[in-house]
């Protein structure tokens, strides 16, 4: 009865934000692409602005806005997570309210929708996990040939961290699971490392099965005690479906981080062809950075920047229907990096574009990146992290279709889906400036 309570009341409180929110919702004067600014009225051939979505595309592009919050209202919303349910469904993800970092407190829900026509239309809002603390994501996971759906992510339970000495965000990982196709969900199960059983971190990018069924999800830690910010990467590893694990390339506070930077975080791992591991990593370097293991999972070679230029920004990685195919979505432009984004308004501006590049050889080389979309909506929200982010994108394929899930502007949740058999059409950088 709660968890029906709690769905009514966030239908009531939803339902009127999309009337209200036309003050956030002007077309900009201009639009950046390619790191060049164009009058909205006159972009590159073939690229529009789409006044529903909020954003400049190409006519290959179709979306709707599943969801929208009230910007500056504390009604914010965060990372977009959506899976392929055992059944069919599309099952899409996302907390909604404040950061669960901001406080100890409970300060948001993970909030879920379902569609059950392929992302035509969408059931929701339901209130996911109905759990008396906040959550950072939902990052799933169907092992082969189950029909059991994991939830894995951070579990900020008070008993688990500390808001003290720089660990705001530093907490336990742990998983659920659900039988039912993801309606209901069983108690929360602390991941404790055999070789650091205290291991606190945080996790919220895509984890992978190998092709031996070992379970490998990203983890990193953050200390902002030190000025700058200081991260480390690491892996959580299971041989026998989450019964135990391990840590590494070593325990607490010796990860992979990026020289000369003192970071490196929210590494997202996934399957190569010749059945060993890629994992992508955030750097404030201006590229993505990858390792590979040949191994399962056992060792790693040294983390090193890919030809993906990116800001200090996520990991956007899957694969293409032929399940070989990597397809990265990256923001192909980056500025000097810093620490705190708070006050730079240049940096946030990286996170406006979109871009994506392939490879056929497991993250090795990668083609020329080719626009998708840019934020098309002027910043007139109060915080400028807000009003031009088109980052933390998740996406799946479906039988010749990419379906992205957009936190654009942390308030407003997108679906886009693209035809596989259209990528060629989307235009590389010498493209649009012919």
């Amino acid at each position: 009865m709660k968890s029906t309570c709690l769905t009514i009341i966030l239908a009531i409180q939803i339902l009127p934000i999309f009337a209200q929110n036309a003050k956030y919702e002007q077309i900009a004067d201009t639009i950046e692409i390619a790191c060049t600014p164009y009058i909205s009225a006159k972009l590159p051939p073939k690229i529009k602005v789409d006044k529903t979505l909020g954003i400049a595309t190409l006519p290959w592009v179709q979306g709707q806005v599943i969801h929208k919050s009230m910007p500056d209202s504390n009604q914010y919303l965060y990372e977009t997570r959506a899976t392929i349910t055992p059944k069919g469904d599309y099952l899409l993800m996302f907390p909604l309210g404040l950061h669960y970092g901001s406080s100890a407190e409970k300060v948001n829900d993970l909030i879920a929708y379902r569609s059950k026509d392929k992302g035509k239309t969408w059931e929701g809002p339901k209130v996911a996990f109905d759990i008396d603390y906040s959550q950072h994501g939902f990052i799933p996971l169907i092992p082969k040939e189950s029909s059991r759906i994991y939830a894995f992510g951070t579990q900020p339970i008070k008993e688990f961290r500390s808001m003290d000495h720089g660990h705001k965000e530093n907490t336990a990982i742990g998983y659920r699971y659900s039988d039912d196709d993801g309606y209901t969900w069983n108690e929360v199960r602390i991941i404790r490392p055999k070789n650091d059983p205290e291991f606190r971190g945080m996790s919220v990018m895509r984890m992978c099965e190998t092709d031996k069924g070992t379970w490998i999800l990203g983890s990193h830690e953050g200390d902002w005690s030190y000025n700058p910010l200081i991260t480390r990467q690491y892996y959580l590893r299971s041989e026998d479906q989450g019964k135990t694990w391990e840590v590494g390339p070593g325990a607490s506070h010796k990860g992979w981080f990026a020289p000369c930077y003192g970071r490196m975080d929210e590494g997202r791992p996934i399957t190569t062809s010749d059945g060993g591991v890629m994992f992508m990593f955030r750097t404030p370097e201006g590229h993505y950075w990858a390792s590979w293991s040949k191994d399962d999972g056992k060792t790693w070679t040294e983390p090193k920047a890919t030809s993906l230029v990116q800001p200090d920004a996520p990991p956007m990685l899957f694969k293409l229907t032929d399940g070989k195919t990597m397809i990265a979505i990256h923001h192909n432009r980056s500025t000097v990096q810093t620490a705190d984004l708070a006050g730079n308004m240049k940096q946030h501006m990286d996170r406006s574009e979109v871009w994506f590049s392939l490879s056929t050889d497991d993250g090795r080389t990668w083609s020329k990146p080719r626009f998708i979309f840019a934020n098309a909506l002027a910043p007139t929200m109060k915080n400028i992290w807000l009003s031009a982010n088109c980052s933390y994108i998740d996406g799946f394929a479906d039988n010749g279709m990419l379906h992205l899930f957009v936190p654009h502007r942390w308030s407003r949740v997108l679906h886009l889906a693209l035809s596989e058999s259209d990528l060629g059409k989307f235009p590389t950088k010498e493209e649009l400036f012919k």
